[in-house]
């Protein structure tokens, strides 16, 4: 018996050797089967049969089975049972192999529930902590499709920010698109996407620099243009400028081609922060494209340029770009509709963003001929400025109303003869009627005088005129006896052969305005005249009383300062912020966020917190609305200052407004700038008040971004 007993004690101390050798993922297995083993030799002589034998029996078979009941669960699919057998194992042997444990990661993401899914999150963050070469990028791509899909964008960039740091990259580059496209349908997603994307560069960047991966494996994370396109145009739309001018900067870093989709969303997001000058440097390369389908595509494009114009009160410019539209739509015409034959597409040019000579601009790759079949920009125009009628681009009627009510309100009547004896002699398009039209606006909203000095330029100049003005415009004379006007109309009407039967020497204006009726008889222009006001003339109007000219000095001044703060000329730029409020001109986000960024190109974060005094009187006082750019870019800066009560402050404005943050964002940032700032430092020990408050702030933001801590 005492033989049998020694031989078994060998035959397990034999298992238990062996089972070195073999290469399983948890060295707990291994180590369990050894101490049970060494339990049967030391107690070989001593211990019974019966208890040593059930010892053994549990050490070498509970393994088999629960890893036997596992994969049969997850062969199942069926996902309660499955994560039952796995927390089994868990509980006595850790994680199981790779395999398995990706296919548990697989099986929750393919639930529906929300709760599965969150379990699932949870089990990637704890191996993620514990032993990370057990993640693969199949569950983990898996994962975050399913997250992203049903409303869980954090946890979506969070898996997605994993693969990226852990370097576990998908097996193909498509899916990063297919994420991102899913990621920005949501606010917050946006929010994240332009993180994850500006965070996806900065590793591609940087491996390109070291070298420390395969030439396939950074190809996998190198970002491409419709990347871009998605999350610049989801950060165009929810008004993220910061992200938007940091991802614009990116693609000439990274040498992603702007194609014409690119080209829109970028004219978008300039023309929301006033930068002009831009547009106009890449109008140069949007003017070459002959093909109709892509000229229609660049309405927006136009449609901003052209508000930037008039935001600017550059009147003549604006009349130039609505010339060469008018003008644009003759060649087109000219062309058979806009055939291309014979013509060469453009290729790519560099195109100048920022000031070359200041060497703080960058180059970026356009190709405005070609447009990704991805992606593809809504075609709606945020301004109404152009309108896109069979594949055509004219001004509509608000812009030549703006330009004709600018032009009034700086007495440059001259400015708008010239531009309609302009569109009248060197157009010969039958839909182009702009002196008709303007005239007739002008007497419909009482303006005799100022139609009846472009009458007298378009004659002067030998441009002809509908008989319906003449008839008009007399029309309104005799309304509001005012007889000396009429009787020079009525000269002017018998020079260019109206109404000569009456006599040259005596007038009776009822006779003259019988005779215009009878000569007029049912044309339509004029029976058009006489129903009511017309388009042109409602938004004449309109434009009229809403004109605002604090708005458009503004944006002067934002320029202003945004320059000076780029060449770090800061007191320069706080002088034209002074000269704002002198001016009664208020403040918006986009002035304090240039001020900001100047400061902090200067490293002076003490400034900015002087700012931020002036800021939270300027929100107390409702004169500046909050935004959620501005927020970010203070809470950024003090916390690359180390002013920790700043930061805990800024984001008690934040959370009050139901504003986003990034804790993963500014947790990392943290860590990376003040992961030892009073480590050792106890409440107890701190010397002054002040020491004991900023270890107090110090341990608040670490609360607030789960940073585990001693303190």
């Amino acid at each position: 018996m005492r033989g049998r007993l020694y031989k078994l004690g060998h035959r397990c101390l034999f298992l238990a050797s062996s089972a070195k050798n073999v290469n399983y993922e948890q060295a707990s297995f291994c180590q369990w089967n050894r101490l049970h083993a060494f339990v049967l030799r030391a107690n070989a002589c001593g211990c019974s049969t019966s208890s040593v034998a059930r010892f053994s029996w549990e050490g070498t078979s509970s393994f088999a089975i629960l890893v036997s009941k596992l994969e049969a669960t997850l062969k199942d699919d069926s996902v309660d049972e499955a994560w039952e057998a796995f927390s089994n194992y868990r509980s006595l042997h850790g994680f199981p192999q790779k395999h398995l444990l990706s296919r548990m990661i697989v099986l929750m993401s393919y639930s529906s529930k929300p709760y599965w899914l969150r379990k699932a999150y949870n089990l990637v963050l704890v191996i993620l902590e514990e032993n990370p070469c057990l993640l693969h990028h199949d569950p983990l791509t898996k994962l975050a499709f399913t997250l992203v899909r049903n409303q869980m964008p954090v946890p979506a960039a969070t898996v997605m920010r994993i693969m990226l740091e852990n370097g576990i990259y998908p097996s193909v580059k498509d899916v990063w698109n297919t994420l991102f496209f899913h990621l920005v349908k949501t606010e917050v997603g946006s929010y994240l996407a332009s993180d994850v994307l500006v965070e996806m560069c900065e590793f591609a960047l940087y491996h390109n620099v070291n070298e420390r991966r395969c030439h396939k494996q950074k190809k996998l994370i190198r970002p491409n243009s419709t990347m871009f396109n998605l999350v610049l145009n989801s950060c165009v739309q929810h008004g993220s400028v910061l992200k938007a001018q940091q991802l614009i900067e990116l693609m000439s870093q990274m040498e992603v081609v702007a194609d014409a989709n690119s080209i829109i969303i970028i004219a978008r997001f300039y023309e929301m922060i006033g930068q002009r000058d831009e547009l106009v440097k890449l109008k140069n390369h949007v003017d070459g494209v002959s093909s109709l389908t892509l000229s229609c595509h660049y309405q927006q494009f136009y449609d901003c340029l052209l508000s930037l114009h008039f935001k600017y009160n550059d009147l003549d410019a604006a009349a130039e770009l609505m010339f060469e539209l008018y003008r644009r739509l003759e060649l087109l015409q000219s062309c058979n509709g806009g055939s291309t034959k014979g013509s060469q597409l453009q290729k790519q040019s560099l195109v100048q963003i920022g000031s070359s000579n200041l060497r703080m601009g960058f180059q970026i790759l356009v190709e405005p001929e070609h447009l990704g079949n991805n992606f593809i920009v809504e075609a709606e125009c945020y301004s109404g400025l152009i309108l896109s009628s069979n594949g055509k681009l004219v001004p509509s009627k608000k812009a030549l109303a703006k330009l004709i009510d600018g032009y009034l309100r700086e007495r440059k009547l001259g400015k708008i003869s010239d531009f309609l004896v302009r569109t009248e002699k060197e157009l010969d398009s039958q839909e182009i009627n702009l002196s008709f039209e303007v005239m007739d606006a002008c007497i419909q909203l009482g303006l005799l005088e100022t139609a009846h000095d472009i009458l007298d330029d378009l004659e002067l100049a030998e441009v002809s005129v509908r008989p319906s003005i003449y008839g008009s415009l007399l029309r309104a004379y005799c309304k509001r006896d005012m007889l000396e006007e009429a009787k020079v109309l009525l000269k002017q009407m018998r020079k260019v052969d109206f109404f000569i039967k009456l006599s040259d020497t005596k007038v009776n204006m009822q006779e003259a305005i019988a005779e215009s009726l009878h000569l007029l008889g049912d044309d339509p222009d004029y029976v058009r005249c006489l129903v009511g006001k017309s388009e042109l003339a409602e938004l004449l109007d309109r434009e009229n009383r809403a004109a605002n000219s604090a708005s458009r000095l503004i944006y002067e001044l934002n320029s202003s300062i945004l320059f000076f703060c780029k060449v770090k000329m800061m007191e320069d730029a706080m002088r034209t912020y002074k000269r704002m409020e002198q001016n009664y001109v208020y403040p918006t986000a986009q002035t304090f966020i240039h001020i900001i960024n100047g400061f902090s190109s200067l490293k002076m974060y003490r400034e900015i917190t002087i700012v931020w005094g002036d800021i939270k009187r300027k929100l107390e006082d409702g004169v500046l609305i909050p935004e959620r750019d501005l927020f970010e870019c203070l809470l950024w800066n003090f916390l690359r200052g180390g002013y920790l009560e700043r930061v805990m402050e800024t984001i008690g404005y934040m959370i009050k407004h139901k504003m986003f943050i990034d804790k993963w964002k500014y947790k990392k940032e943290f860590l990376k700038l003040h992961k030892d700032l009073y480590k050792n430092l106890k409440a107890s020990h701190a010397r002054t008040e002040a020491q004991s408050k900023r270890l107090e702030h110090v341990r608040a933001f670490r609360r607030w971004a789960g940073i585990k801590s001693n303190l």
